[in-house]
């Protein structure tokens, strides 16, 4: 009975010992899944679609964000609550712990890349940049597959490494759509507008005669008493979009030919609006036709100073046309005398 005794007494401290061995190491274990990683600065790294949770440590501790692969799957397999870590690219902050890099991974807090679509640009100029920007991935939608310009969005989109151009301007043709469905509704009275296609239309020639926001409204209003006048609206971009197809920008000015082009997009030669947007409008373009300013004017030129002077009559319009090519006239001489 006593060597039994003795036995069970041995067995028990071993158990003990055993127990005591095994907790102390699940807490330096722990200790070392939370405590700071030992990289000294950010680190950008892609993890691979299909990557395990043990070639993660290893691309981990190879770029140096954690020191022990083991610690970190020991982690991962105890804590993560069975949840995925997820692929893509991700800026690990400088120091961060196994256990915070665990946690981005399953949130799937990747870089954030940008792509800004300036307002103004035609289709054909915005598949440029989605084709050139080198962290998308996939082809680029075909031209024709857009169907007429303005149907993308101009503003600043945000995406992920490998996100599919066909869905980045998927993402922009919804945006427009619903910005449009957002604003129609509310349009001010008395407008000519029959869909919101045609505000399409005349957005787009806002959009490209005017930089800036605050004469946006008033642009608006010129063209929209032209309309009701039944006066040919006289847009030079349209001229220019007719002559260019959208391909680029015309490097030299509209000469008494071009005005007379056989182009339904010419508003010189065709009265109302053209058939379809010039280019894709921004909202405060689209805002600014369904809300334009109260004016009687029917004409503007350029001031010179990057704006427009506006007017009612023919008559002042012309001295402001003068006023204009003086302008003109003096900045050709100072040119040549530079």
């Amino acid at each position: 009975m006593a060597g039994l005794r003795r036995l069970l007494l041995t067995l028990l401290l071993v158990a003990v010992l055993v127990a005591g061995a095994a907790a102390a190491a699940a807490w330096w274990g722990y200790k070392q899944f939370t405590a700071p990683g030992p990289s000294t600065a950010d680190v950008t790294l892609v993890v691979p679609r299909g990557s395990s949770v043990s070639a993660i440590a290893g691309l981990l501790a190879d770029a140096g964000v954690i020191e022990d692969r083991l610690v970190f799957r020991l982690g991962v397999r105890l804590l993560a609550d069975k949840k995925h870590l997820k692929a893509g690219e991700y800026l690990f902050a400088a120091g961060i712990s196994p256990q915070g890099a665990m946690q981005q991974m399953i949130e799937g807090r990747q870089i954030q890349h940008r792509l800004t679509i300036a307002e103004g640009l035609t289709n054909r100029e915005v598949l440029e940049l989605v084709a050139a920007a080198p962290d998308l991935g996939g082809d680029t939608p075909d031209l024709a597959s857009l169907g007429p310009e303005g149907a993308l969005l101009p503003e600043t989109y945000f995406f992920v490494r490998g996100d599919s151009r066909a869905d980045l301007v998927a993402r922009m043709k919804g945006s427009m759509e619903q910005v449009l469905a957002e604003l129609w509704p509310g349009r001010a009275d008395g407008l000519p507008f029959k869909t919101p296609q045609e505000v399409l239309i005349l957005a787009s020639i806002v959009e490209k005669e005017t930089g800036l926001p605050e004469e946006r409204p008033h642009v608006a209003a010129v063209f929209l008493n032209r309309l009701a006048k039944g006066m040919a609206l006289q847009s030079d971009p349209t001229v220019i979009y007719a002559l260019t197809e959208g391909r680029s920008k015309l490097d030299r000015a509209l000469t008494t030919k071009d005005l007379a082009l056989d182009s339904p997009f010419n508003t010189y030669a065709v009265a109302g609006l053209p058939p379809a947007p010039i280019a894709n409008p921004g909202r405060a373009a689209i805002e600014a036709v369904l809300h334009p300013a109260a004016s009687d004017d029917l004409y503007f030129v350029a001031d010179g100073s990057g704006g427009h002077v506006f007017a009612r009559t023919l008559a002042e319009h012309n001295k402001n046309v003068a006023a204009w090519r003086k302008i003109q006239a003096q900045k050709r001489v100072t040119t040549q005398a530079d």
